[in-house]
């Protein structure tokens, strides 16, 4: 029987069932050989060559094809059909040689979608592995190795905190570097414009816009000022309008063309806010299991039987006359087409979204996705009218325009239509509109909008001023007497920051990397804590700003736009078997060892100085009162600049240290301070500071010193505002662990505290999670040992006993009940646990006494539980605003318990081991960035 290899389980198991008993189906679990994560793997001295290795898991799956081999004399590699699946494929061959050699046959089959009749014609064609396609993986391989493992060290070297540079991913964390620069060097510009509902003849309302003043037409910034509002308002309140002209003209709309990666990417970014790793995760699992083509594609083409299935489908569900005259043809832009596959589709086009019964959400909104996209593709283009309207003044002095569009046949608009990245005004429907009538001012037509921009600017009575004869005005809006007329203040904006949909679009125009590669560069730089994704949008944080600053000074060649993407042309040309990877690599090695070489003998403070001036406008912002944004504001005389602190970050200080100990945060505010806003003084006089470190804001008491290198510190939670952080709330975080009191049944002491994986209770052995990090200094016993006792029993979140009485709402919302305990009957409302004096029974108490209980325990705490039930449940002080933070790393407990309990066990946690394992790890995985 044949031995056929593919790369997943899944695949496997499908293919088997297709392929029967006559097959051997084995998974090689992705490659089995790469390159060990140390210097020497590219002999970049004896002609590139490459030391690979079998990693240690994948020897198991080697052995299992070896052994199969045995009784076999053919062996089928059906690996994807794109360069990484070839390569999969080589290695596999070369990893099997010494088996291969007994005179078994070797053969490479490929298919484009997982369906029994796409296998079974797949295995009627076999072929050898593709050597082109290998050499371009071979070449993007060392050059990624080669950046990897030469560009990262002299990164640590001589920019201390900095992780690790790749050759793709150093280029797109330079665009979202680039973009927030012109972010924060815009300056809004204000303009103004003036709209009026107007009324036909026939009552029917419609909104024109102000395009011509003064006989002079409009320009964006020609009403700078309210006062020209004013002015334009007045201009058109006082004339009589009329409907110069109405021209009517047809537009079409023609379908978008299937997806290929990169749409696939953006689409489902933009509707459904996925990022690239999930999107591709999701449509991976459906083409293993046979619903869609390969996934990983530069190609738009559809094959001619799916055109034509297609065409059936639309005719069967949506009529014929959404089925064009003739197919549409897509051709495909791909400058490599060995790596150019069919577009992404079902493959069977008659099973609807709604008819795949799918678990998973995210394939689900994948599939549909893939499903629309495809049949659009192929059906009748949208047929509009656009309808513009003219109207003015007899003196030719005011003139307005109207749009307006009308849908006279929604053809592929009927299931699909591509989602924006940015919003955009929709063109409304405009009512009949006749030239020569009247356009009447209609009264109050703006009122609700300008009450909205009145209420905004909190001018109740609208500053109104003689309403029924003169203008009315806020701030940001200007109204006409009778309401028809409207003002509104407008701003530029800011270029909008990338999203993962318009980022992936941006390297596709830029020739950057290639579309199957983009979802591991993104998470890459992510991972890297290089950039961070808030509400989709995406930031780069201050380390990935000093890379790239780096980076653009001491390499700029090799972080240029043009001169990746040329790059990239010269691998495809590899793939299509025009040029020699070895010649790639010579070229462009080089310049590269060069350029590394220069860099020898550079200083740090060099460095700093240049990425100084290079991250000056974003460093130093202009300040209000006018002053030099780099003159120190605590000593009024030094000046700010770059520095790198002990633990390797970066950071402002002011040059006339040791005197001057001002410091602050690259991206903080001028009063902050990294090395130490001191938020008070303890009981015992020592200070409690509040400062900045790689995983976070922290909180310190004291100062290191020879007897104590590492005072207490507490990493602050998730949710808390280093900004509004009190001294009596750094206070009770490093007061933690807090001990509740011994357990009712052995004794041994229950603590709270906040560890590596959250807030938590612990007795002995036994640690259980609790929701909320309030909870960590107000619980009690009795909640403790609940918490305690649902662990244990393996049944978290279920009720541990039933209530003694139930004795009414809370005014908070909220029921109040009596419970058994262990320390007796108390009295529960939501987190509020009070014990029952002993004068108290269940029985006997009323719900006034348990009110009382219950606020004399909350008071304690000093907090008091949100109610979920009611709006007017008062909130919690801290833990009710969560704006989004900066990923924090709570530290392990044993560096918590260090400096009172356990310093043994705080000085088993090393940190020259985490470096070493984070340094080589950031190698390992850098140099597979593209």
């Amino acid at each position: 029987m044949p031995v056929v290899v593919v790369e997943s389980p899944a695949k496997a198991k499908t293919i088997n069932k297709y392929l029967g008993s006559d097959y051997v189906v084995l998974a090689s679990y992705g490659h089995v050989r790469d390159l060990p994560a140390k210097d020497g793997s590219v002999d970049t001295a004896n002609g590139f060559d490459m030391l690979w290795e079998v990693a240690p898991d994948s020897k198991k799956h080697i052995r299992a094809i070896v052994e199969a081999l045995k009784t076999d004399d053919t062996l089928i590699l059906a690996t994807d059909p794109d360069r990484e699946g070839e390569a999969i494929s080589w290695h596999l061959q070369e990893a099997l040689a010494s088996t291969i050699k007994k005179g078994k046959k070797v053969s490479r089959v490929t298919f484009n979608a997982i369906t029994k009749e796409a296998v079974t014609e797949a295995m009627k064609h076999p072929r050898q592995v593709d050597q082109p396609l290998v050499d371009a993986y071979l070449a993007r391989r060392a050059l990624d190795y080669l950046v990897g493992f030469t560009l990262s060290p002299v990164l640590w070297r001589k920019l201390p905190g900095s992780r690790s540079a790749g050759r793709v991913q150093s280029v797109c964390l330079r665009l979202i570097v680039e973009r927030e620069m012109e972010v924060e060097a815009f300056r809004a510009r204000e303009f103004w414009s003036v709209s009026a509902v107007l009324n036909t003849p026939r009552a029917q309302e419609f909104e024109a816009r102000l395009t011509v003043l003064g006989g002079r037409k409009l320009d964006k910034f020609d009403i700078p000022t309210v006062e020209a509002a004013e002015l334009a308002v007045q201009a058109v309140t006082s004339r009589t309008l009329s409907v110069l002209s109405v021209e009517a003209k047809p537009a079409s709309r023609n379908p978008y063309p299937p997806f290929m990666t990169s749409t696939l990417q953006q689409e489902a970014s933009r509707k459904y806010g996925m990022g690239a790793k999930a999107c591709m995760s999701a449509a991976q699992r459906l083409y293993e299991a046979g619903h869609i083509t390969y996934m990983r594609t530069d190609g738009i083409d559809m094959a001619p039987e799916a055109v034509t299935a297609a065409r059936a489908e639309i005719g069967k569900r949506f009529g014929p006359a959404y089925v064009p005259d003739a197919p549409r043809i897509y051709k495909n832009k791909a400058k490599n087409a060995q790596e150019a596959h069919e577009c992404i589709r079902p493959t069977d086009l008659g099973v609807a979204p709604a008819e795949l019964r799918l678990s998973e959400r995210d394939q689900q909104n994948v599939y549909e996705l893939i499903w629309k996209r495809t049949i659009a593709s192929q059906m009748a283009g949208a047929r509009m009218e656009r309808t513009v309207v003219e109207i003015g003044s007899a003196d030719g002095q005011v003139g307005l325009r109207a749009n307006g569009q009308v849908v006279l046949f929604d053809g592929f608009l009927k299931v699909y239509e591509e989602g924006r990245d940015e919003d955009v005004e929709d063109e409304g429907r405009l009512p009949q509109i006749m030239q020569g009538e009247a356009a009447v001012p209609k009264k109050g037509g703006f009122e609700a909008a300008f009450k909205k921009q009145a209420d905004a600017a909190g001018k109740d009575d609208f500053d109104l001023i003689e309403a029924k004869s003169a203008l009315r005005r806020v701030p940001s809006a200007v109204i006409s007497p009778d309401g028809a007329i409207l003002a509104s203040q407008s701003h530029t904006q800011p270029p909008p920051r990338y999203t993962e949909a318009t980022l992936v679009k941006r390297m596709e125009e830029l020739g950057i990397g290639r579309p199957s590669t983009y979802a591991s560069v993104l998470t890459t730089i992510v991972d890297r804590e290089y950039v961070r994704k808030d509400k989709n949008r995406l930031f780069p944080e201050d380390k990935g700003r000093l890379v790239t600053a780096f980076l653009t000074n001491f390499f700029r060649r090799y972080v240029e736009y043009d001169f990746t993407a040329d790059l990239e042309s010269q691998l495809d040309d590899v793939s299509a078997g025009e040029r020699d990877y070895k010649e790639v690599l010579a070229r462009f090695w080089r310049d590269f060892s060069a350029a590394i070489a220069e860099t020898a003998d550079l200083r740090i403070g060099e460095v700093l100085d240049k990425i100084d001036d290079f991250l000056s406008p974003h460093l130093y912002p202009l300040r209000e009162d006018g002053s030099d944004p780099r003159i120190c504001t605590t000593c009024g005389t030094g000046r700010l600049h770059l520095k790198t602190s002990r633990s390797g970050g970066a950071f402002i200080g002011c040059g006339n240290y040791p005197e001057c100990r001002y410091t602050r945060p690259i991206s903080g505010e001028e009063g902050g301070s990294v090395d130490g806003r001191v938020l008070g003084l303890d009981a015992d006089g020592v200070e409690i500071s509040l400062r900045a470190g790689r995983f976070g804001p922290y909180v310190q008491k004291g100062e290191a010193t020879e007897e104590a290198p590492k005072p207490p510190r507490a990493s602050l939670p998730k949710g808390w505002e280093s900004a509004s952080l009190t001294l009596e709330r750094a206070i009770e975080l490093l007061s933690l662990p807090r001990q509740i009191g011994p357990h009712p049944e052995d004794g041994v002491m229950v603590e709270s505290a906040i560890g590596r994986f959250g807030p938590y209770v612990k007795h002995g052995p036994v640690y259980a999670n609790i929701p909320d990090v309030e909870e960590v200094f107000t619980i009690g016993m009795n909640r403790a040992v609940e918490v305690l006792a649902l662990k244990a029993a393996g049944r978290r979140g279920a009720a541990v006993a039933e209530p003694l009485r139930a004795l009414g709402e809370h005014p908070g919302g909220g029921p109040v009940q009596v419970m058994p305990g262990k320390y007796g009957p108390y009295v529960k409302w939501a987190k509020v646990n009070a014990t029952l004096p002993k004068e108290l029974t269940p029985e006997a108490v009323t719900l006034e006494e348990a009110l009382a209980l219950i606020a004399e325990k909350a008071g304690k705490s000093g907090k008091k539980p949100p109610a979920r039930k009611a709006a007017k449940a008062p909130a919690k002080p801290a833990a009710a605003k969560k704006p989004p933070v900066k990923k924090a790393v709570v530290k392990k407990d044993a560096v918590k318990k260090d400096a009172a309990k356990a310093p043994a066990k705080a000085a088993a946690v090393k940190k020259p081991v985490v470096k070493k394992t984070a340094a080589k790890a950031a190698v390992s995985e850098d140099v597979l960035d593209d």
